[in-house]
């Protein structure tokens, strides 16, 4: 029945769903996993980077995670190609924000401006919706630290701890009994790399396999992104369990 609706984003089927946005969602089912954990201290975001060949030489910067500004950082799942395009669009808007009122642009007025060109996406014949969700991570004056999970369909909402990318559904509902409001940051690395293990295709975490990244407060007030080391992250894969030591030193 979806064949006579499915040829275009701009038609809506019987029922009233646009198929072409459904699809888009599902090739985000197929990407490598991400998790966003807000604490009361930050906001964590984990990844798991698809290792396709070992021929492959694995990439200096990272491949999942990206700053967009100085106080806003965002995971993505999806196709890496558009999620560039929708990365330099938020920088620049950020920038731009930035130049004319001489502050940080709030969260969440990135965030929605950001989905305002993925909503245009599925509305206008001839384009093809983007093929890439995000958690935004980041903290402005008005609200502190705020996590944010948004769709190709343009949605977005505000959210304590979020799965994007495979398995999220089985990671979602771990979440889900494992938050508590008044998680640290140090414990929402713990539980991020904990559900990562469990949701994950590969059998034993490496820290080849992840990227880890915290947006906090520095002691002087200053919101700082800091990506994990190779080796850092390592060291927290062993001291929380989830790999072995042996299999690392192998």
């Amino acid at each position: 029945m979806s064949r006579r609706y499915d040829s275009r984003t701009t038609i809506f089927s019987p029922e009233g769903r646009l198929y072409q946005v459904e699809y888009a969602m599902e090739a985000i089912g197929n990407a490598g996993s991400a998790i966003g954990i807000l604490s009361k201290d930050g906001v964590v975001l984990v990844g798991e980077k698809k290792v396709t060949s070992k021929l492959l030489q694995t990439s200096t910067s990272t491949e999942k995670m990206y700053k967009i500004d100085d106080h806003v950082a965002c995971a993505v799942a999806g196709i890496m190609s558009d999620a560039n395009i929708l990365i330099n669009t938020a920088r620049v808007q950020a920038q731009r924000y930035t130049y004319a009122y001489q502050e940080p642009m709030p969260v969440e007025q990135l965030v929605q401006s950001l989905c305002d060109t993925k909503q245009g996406y599925t509305q206008f014949g001839g384009l093809r919706p983007f093929g890439v969700s995000f958690l935004f991570a980041g903290w402005d004056k008005n609200y502190g630290f705020q996590l944010y999970m948004s769709d190709p369909s343009g949605n977005y909402g505000g959210w304590k701890a979020a799965a994007i990318g495979a398995n999220n559904q089985a990671a979602q509902s771990m979440l889900k009994q494992d938050y508590k409001d008044d998680i640290t940051r140090e414990e929402a690395v713990q539980l991020a790399l904990k559900v990562l293990s469990k949701t994950m295709d590969s059998t034993s975490l490496t820290s080849d396999k992840l990227e880890l990244a915290e947006v906090f407060l520095t002691p002087s007030g200053n919101v700082k992104y800091q990506v994990c080391s190779p080796d850092s992250l390592s060291k927290l894969l062993v001291k929380y369990g989830v790999t072995q030591p042996a299999a690392e030193a192998s």
